[in-house]
């Protein structure tokens, strides 16, 4: 089926994606300009122990910008999306828990979609808080 705006976009290419599935990142959510999407713990996703690794809520984090940029937003001439820039926070560790990263769009230009992403623990608490500019197109 050919998508017809983002979000439908979104919904075919995150279980076609071999790097989404390797990190098991799940679709949990997805609004007109808003996502969520949750990385379940996995020992192989962690640097010491139980901790996860800084790098792994980096990809959660800019999967989700992307997701959240594409969420309601109209299909470009050439479906192409980069990530321009992308600010991560590490605000607190993340131990034997699965993590939600919940994007929102906080403005959306022609072809920059700027996106505020909050990395949430399973009691709640923010682990991470990002901010991401997408190109789409």
């Amino acid at each position: 089926m050919t998508p017809t705006n983002g979000t439908e976009l979104m919904h075919q290419f995150l279980p076609a994606s071999p790097f989404v599935g390797a990190l098991d990142l799940r679709l949990e959510e997805i609004g007109e300009g808003t996502a969520s999407l949750r990385m379940p713990f996995d020992a192989e996703r962690t640097t010491y122990g139980d901790v996860v690794h800084g790098g792994a809520i980096a990809a959660l984090v800019d999967t989700a910008a992307m997701v959240t940029a594409w969420a309601g937003a109209p299909l470009p001439e050439q479906m192409r999306g980069a990530t321009v820039s992308l600010s991560l926070e590490y605000v607190d560790s993340a131990r034997d828990e699965d993590l939600v990263a919940a994007g929102r769009v906080i403005r959306r230009g022609r072809s920059l979609c700027f996106c505020e992403i909050d990395v949430t623990g399973e009691d709640g608490r923010t682990v991470a808080k990002a901010l991401a500019t997408y190109k789409i197109g």
